[in-house]
């Protein structure tokens, strides 16, 4: 009877031993607590890495190569998204700086320098298409153009204006009808057709706002221009 008392001591050290052992051989590792506190959300398991992706000038998900600008441009749907240009990093063209509308939203940017320069913003609803063409005409060479449609693009555009925006580098211009959603980034100047640009079509079948596309949006790095000197 003496022997009970040790037995059921050393049964009992035996039992929470092997419940230990188990435990984290479950849990995979030798000491169950860490894991377990991992579970449970103890403070000293949180990461402090950051899991969201970092984004650069526009939020490209990459950063420019040296002497190119960074920019976006979305074209506006319906009336629940408004049309946006971003370069380098700075928005100059929403409805945040009530500067864009109905019609062509047009950036011209100075594109032959490092330190570009924004000189001139348009929004053109085409009461007159002349005004779109003096607007154009005079740019310089080696000047940067981007272009967001928003609600309708084309109803006014006449044969001049779609050969000017095809001298800009534009496939697209001749095509562009009713209520299209359109985005372009061209030069004057340009000896190929531009990389970029985004064209959806008013389609009844695919609209996604009923008589309006969706917005489409474009992104990239456009090369700074250099002129030649004679």
């Amino acid at each position: 009877m003496r022997l009970a008392g040790p037995v059921r001591i050393i049964v009992v050290l035996l039992t929470v031993g092997l419940t230990w052992i188990l435990a984290g051989i479950i849990l995979g590792t030798q000491n169950g607590f860490p894991r377990l506190q991992q579970i449970m959300g103890g403070s000293d398991m949180i990461s402090t890495a950051d899991p969201r992706p970092r984004k650069y000038k526009c939020g490209l998900p990459q950063p420019c190569p040296e002497k190119h600008f960074a920019f976006r441009v979305v074209s506006g749907a319906a009336n629940v998204i408004g049309p946006k240009i971003c370069f380098e990093d700075k928005m100059v063209m929403s409805s945040v700086q009530n500067n864009v509308g109905r019609g062509l939203n047009i950036a011209l940017v100075n594109g032959t320098s490092p330190s570009y320069h924004l000189y001139n913003m348009g929004l053109f609803i085409y009461s007159d298409v002349s005004e779109l063409l003096n607007f154009l005409r005079p740019i310089h060479e080696g000047t940067l153009v981007l272009l967001a449609s928003s609600d309708d693009p084309a109803t006014k555009m006449n044969e001049d204006a779609r050969k000017m925006f095809n001298e800009l580098g534009s496939s697209s211009a001749k095509e562009v009808a009713f209520r299209d959603s359109w985005v372009f980034v061209g030069a004057k100047g340009v000896q190929d057709k531009s990389p970029f640009e985004q064209l959806i079509k008013n389609s009844k079948s695919s609209n996604k706002y009923e008589g309006w596309p969706e917005a489409v949006e474009l992104e990239g790095c456009v090369p700074q221009r250099t002129l030649d000197v004679e």
